[in-house]
């Protein structure tokens, strides 16, 4: 049975403060007839730091859609190779190992894909599956883990890469000036996330069961304009309403696994902003410290799209991870309204005492700033 290993993450150098978010909002837009509720909405964010790929005076300035996405691809494959490299070793294998690499981001686009780059650079072999997912934005983390599952089930054995790299600050459009688009500038940051799917062994979440599930008729509420300035991103005020569609689809999945959702042990859920964690605790009648490793990526690093699962499980995995065989949920939402969800299992090293063996202070190391 497959297992979701360690992740390896790393965020740029240049950081943002909520503060300093908040000051930026009052100058650049301090005609803006609904300012005072667009700070209102920053604040609430809870998000305290983001990082950036550029300084803030460049991440501020448009120098076109060419320029923006060169810089994508050029910032992507300087970061991309470090993280890949300690996700294979939080694994214990070699790229010569990995029998697909799947690529998710919705901030930049490459044609060929970062996956082809991958494999000429460094060492994957030339058989070696590509799976790039572009257009499932916040969601593809969820997206990239079931699709591993499946593979690894249809091919018993096999392993599988996968690597989230969102570098959202690119997106910033200076003449977006609505209050979701207000919002949207104060709650996005850039990361980059990797880890392995094994198709036997690894210590992580034994993947049991996924599905996927689309509320119908919300295809414009999460939604990007392609213009000649690069992608336009839109936001519906009715988003931060859809835990209440959404929570009872993870009900509805897990009940044929003769699971109750509202009674697992971990819950590692993409936290897209605040209340989508309030109200999934509400709907699925569960205290909020059942989201603390979700809610902790919001709050130091802001939403990073498909990375966010990501990095909150790399936070239970710092937390010294779960007890062997605890139930939990791993669940990615994005445009569509889209829900990608799996069911797993942690497996892991038991000590005598019958709990997982703690990870060593230098083990909790490996989410890191990567400098320019």
């Amino acid at each position: 049975m497959a297992t979701l290993c360690r992740p390896a993450i790393a965020v740029p150098e240049h950081i943002i403060t909520r503060e300093e978010t908040l000051e930026l909002a009052r100058t650049l837009h301090a005609d803006h007839p609904q300012l005072e509720l667009a700070l209102r909405l920053i604040g609430n964010t809870g998000v305290q730091t983001r990082h950036l790929v550029q300084p803030i005076e460049a991440t501020l300035k448009h120098p076109g859609f060419t320029a923006r996405n060169n810089l994508y691809e050029a910032e992507a494959k300087a970061r991309v190779p470090d993280v890949v490299n300690r996700a294979l070793e939080h694994a214990e294998l070699t790229v010569r190992d990995i029998d697909m690499i799947v690529y998710v981001s919705c901030t930049g686009f490459m044609m060929p894909s970062m996956t082809a780059w991958l494999i000429n650079t460094m060492g994957f072999r030339n058989e070696t599956r590509q799976l790039p997912i572009a257009q499932l934005g916040c969601a593809a983390g969820g997206a990239a883990i079931n699709r591993s599952h499946d593979f690894c089930s249809a091919y018993p054995g096999a392993n599988v890469l996968i690597v989230a790299c969102e570098f959202c600050s690119l997106l910033y459009q200076p003449t977006d000036l609505g209050v979701g688009n207000l919002l949207s500038n104060g709650l996005f940051g850039d990361a980059i996330a990797c880890a392995v799917v094994r198709g036997d062994g690894g210590t992580g979440v034994k993947l049991e069961r996924n599905g996927s599930h689309l509320v119908p008729d919300t295809e414009e509420w999460i939604s990007y304009g392609v213009k000649d300035t690069g992608f336009h991103f839109i936001l519906d005020k009715r988003v931060p309403g859809t835990m209440a569609m959404l929570a009872p689809a993870m009900r509805e999945m897990a009940e044929p696994h003769e699971w109750d959702v509202s009674d697992l042990d971990f819950y590692i859920v993409h936290a897209g902003g605040p209340r989508i964690l309030d109200d999934l605790g509400k709907y699925l009648r569960l205290e909020q410290s059942m989201f603390r490793y979700s809610r902790q990526t919001l709050v130091e690093r802001g939403n990073i799209a498909s990375a966010v699962v990501f990095d909150a499980l790399e936070r239970l995995f710092q937390d010294g991870g779960a007890e062997h065989a605890s139930r939990g949920v791993i669940a990615g939402f994005g445009p569509g309204i889209t829900a990608e969800i799996a069911l797993g299992t942690w497996s892991g090293a038991v000590t005598g005492n019958g709990h997982r063996a703690r990870k060593t202070s230098a083990d909790r190391n490996s989410s890191v700033t990567l400098p320019a």
